[in-house]
């Protein structure tokens, strides 16, 4: 490689030190939907994060690699995390191969992660439906359009095809499409990460046991 392409770049100054909060197994919620329920709701109220719903979903992909994405958490209940997406896209082959996900937050105005594992599923056709029809018509034409994760030859494919569809659906309701909908993520760990000074972080996690949730405290 010439030395005019080789780029050297260390990071070993960039560091913070993290004291905006604490984390006990005393003070955690005994549900851990209940404390993700209080942290998103805090985070909310702090401001600074654009989009508090973005979360990391990490598949299994085709040839066996991890692979991450950032999607928009839509909902969640006492039966989990949902998400909705085009089922043919490479997340939802993914899926279909190998339920077994991780979902994850981080919020650094408030130094928090939360890392989820647990199994996806698909949600029914009418919580689907319902979801679909409560976008803006312009998002719904957006799911006609496009052919999630396959290769296209430029952006006019898109926007001439998105142009056809606006002047059809100009007066009547937007079908939703059969391979489009929701998953839902049912959690079978969660932990609850708050940066600490010198790097000694509160890591709460809870594991859930015949029916039950375990808390238990890891070592940062």
């Amino acid at each position: 490689m010439h030395q005019s392409l080789y780029m050297k770049e260390d990071l070993y100054t960039s560091r913070k030190s993290y004291e905006k909060g604490a984390l006990s197994e005393k003070s955690v919620a005994n549900n851990p939907l209940q404390q993700f329920k209080s942290w998103y709701s805090e985070c909310l109220e702090s401001g600074g994060v654009v989009e508090v719903n973005a979360m990391t979903l990490t598949t299994i992909d085709l040839e066996g690699f991890p692979r991450g994405r950032v999607v928009l958490l839509k909902k969640y209940d006492a039966f989990g995390f949902y998400f909705y997406t085009n089922y043919d896209s490479e997340k939802g082959k993914s899926i279909e191969i190998n339920n077994k996900v991780s979902l994850s937050f981080f919020w650094p105005n408030m130094e928090r992660q939360i890392i989820i594992k647990g199994t996806a599923k698909r949600t029914s056709n009418l919580d689907s439906e319902k979801y679909f029809h409560s976008r803006p018509k312009g998002s719904q034409i957006g799911a006609l359009v496009s052919n999630q994760s396959t290769v296209i030859k430029n952006r006019d494919v898109l926007e001439n095809h998105l142009k056809e569809l606006e002047l059809e659906y100009e007066n009547k309701e937007v079908p939703k499409p059969t391979n489009w909908g929701g998953y839902i993520v049912t959690p079978l760990t969660i932990e609850f990460w708050q940066g600490r000074p010198n790097r000694l972080h509160d890591r709460i996690r809870y594991t859930l046991d015949k029916g039950s949730w375990i808390i238990q405290r890891l070592a940062p």
